[in-house]
């Protein structure tokens, strides 16, 4: 069974930075991709950004491009999601999920998922 435990959220300015965490457990990763999603009160879940483990293409949302960076630890079976010049529209939990499908954006082609963390900026 996949176990993917997020950390790092918290309580940031507008202009400011935070970095996610998410610890995959209990498979191999290599044909898998990470995913990052998030949701805001009363709104769909949305994609933010996707590494595939396996050589380490990327895929952005628009809405992030040039703001946030993903990142992986091939030992740890760990991505990052580093996010600077956050704003308070980027208010939301934050989902880390897997999918089997290259560079997927879409939450139902992801198998397995998250806790989700908080991450709120203030304006």
């Amino acid at each position: 069974q996949v176990q993917l435990i997020e950390s790092g959220g918290g309580l940031v300015q507008a202009g400011g930075s935070l970095r996610l965490s998410c610890a995959a457990s209990g498979r191999t990763l290599s044909s898998y991709t990470m995913g990052w999603f998030r949701q805001a009160p009363g709104k769909e879940r949305k994609f933010v950004v996707a590494i595939r483990w396996s050589g380490g293409s990327t895929y952005y949302a628009d809405s992030v491009k040039g703001r946030f960076t993903i990142s992986r630890d091939n030992a740890k079976n760990t991505v990052y999601l580093q996010m600077n010049s956050l704003k308070p529209e980027d208010t939301a939990v934050y989902y880390c999920a897997l999918s089997r499908h290259i560079g997927s954006r879409w939450s139902q082609e992801y198998d397995y998922w998250g806790q989700g963390t908080q991450v709120t900026v203030s304006s």
